[in-house]
């Protein structure tokens, strides 16, 4: 299974009524494997030496209405290689857990917030999660995609991945949202390979709203 080094945020937005994740790595088509989310339902981030049932499994679990920390703590049970995992959980009530295995790459660790988590492994030191949350947290009022995109900003400007950059995503559901109302991905945009994927993201994000409008 690959190793997945990243740093992600998971997030819901009572306002919309929306949840997200957000994730960066100096990994190939990272978006591909971290973020899951489901309407009504909550949304995770697996990575580290990620375990991709992590994703399916989880939403299962949030669906039949458990709280975060209990998805977190029941996946882990089940996991023979929990320790080298990182996993951030929002269920349907904004409600965050998130856990950090010993055996990760340092820098790795999460910071918990106001519905929200921030998590990364190897990472060029602890500022970046605690700067992401710290954007998170700042101006709850700006619209929730803005607010994921900034998260991810301010843990670049820290450091980001110590291994430099490479892709990223960005998924937000909402009931009804959309194309023609027929699903509830409001946004779904990856970056796979890319030298500056951030950057890449916030253009997609750009013509996402002058197609789609907010």
């Amino acid at each position: 299974m690959p190793i997945v080094s990243t740093f992600s945020v998971v997030a819901y937005d009572p306002a919309s009524e929306s949840w997200g994740v957000a994730v960066q790595s100096r990994f190939l088509a990272v978006g591909s494997m971290v973020p899951w989310a489901e309407a009504g339902v909550g949304a995770i981030a697996t990575q580290a030496l990620a375990n991709p049932r992590f994703g399916s499994v989880g939403l299962a679990m949030l669906r039949q209405g458990l709280r975060a920390e209990d998805v977190v703590a029941g996946l882990l049970a089940a996991d023979p290689g929990r320790e080298t995992r990182q996993l951030g959980v929002i269920d349907r009530h904004g409600h965050a857990a998130a856990f950090t295995g010993a055996e990760c790459f340092p820098w790795a660790g999460h910071v918990l917030g106001k519905h929200f988590c921030c998590q990364g492994n190897i990472l060029a030191s602890e500022a970046v999660v605690a700067e992401m949350a710290e954007a998170m947290s700042r101006d709850e009022a700006r619209p929730f995609v803005d607010r994921l995109l900034a998260a991810l900003q301010a843990g670049q400007a820290a450091g980001g991945d110590s291994r430099g950059q490479q892709a990223a995503a960005l998924l937000v559901v909402r009931a009804g949202s959309g194309f023609g109302g027929y699903s509830d991905r409001a946004v779904d945009l990856r970056v796979d390979d890319h030298p500056a994927p951030f950057t890449e993201l916030a253009r997609l994000v750009g013509l996402h709203r002058e197609i789609y409008g907010a």
